[in-house]
């Protein structure tokens, strides 16, 4: 596999994540250990995560990991939704996230697909290479 840096998804979560950056600068004082915070770190947290989970012992590892960024995909729908309800972000910038969150998604289940296939092959490459060791 190529380096995740090279990845789509992993340049579009990163453009999303500045792009929330920049956003929640203009959220008021108050919720800059609040929602600011918890905005910043689930975005933050989705490359994070296909990064660490990439560098990791083995592909059941990168799997669980891409789990864990597909979860934080989820959390900052919610974190968008509620900026968007508080009036801290306007309809058309909560319309633009919500379609880039949606895109990640389908992207990590495309990932998930395709770590799970390489699995399963290395899985039935052990098995048959084990089959051929037994003497009958």
């Amino acid at each position: 596999m190529k380096s995740v840096k090279n990845l789509d998804i992993y340049k579009k979560a990163h453009d999303l994540t500045l792009s929330l950056y920049k956003q929640t600068k203009n959220f008021p004082e108050e919720e800059k250990y609040g929602l600011v915070s918890q905005i910043r770190r689930a975005a933050v947290s989705i490359n994070s995560n296909l990064l660490e989970g990439y560098h990791r012992n083995g592909l059941k590892e990168f799997r669980q990991f891409i789990g864990i960024s597909k979860g934080s995909v989820g959390e900052l729908k919610y974190q968008i939704e509620l900026s968007k309800d508080l009036k801290y972000i306007n309809k058309n910038y909560y319309d633009k996230c919500i379609k880039e969150l949606e895109d990640l998604s389908k992207m990590l289940t495309g990932l998930l697909k395709n770590i799970n296939s390489k699995i399963k092959e290395s899985s039935e490459y052990r098995i048959q290479n084990t089959d051929n060791l037994i003497d009958e």
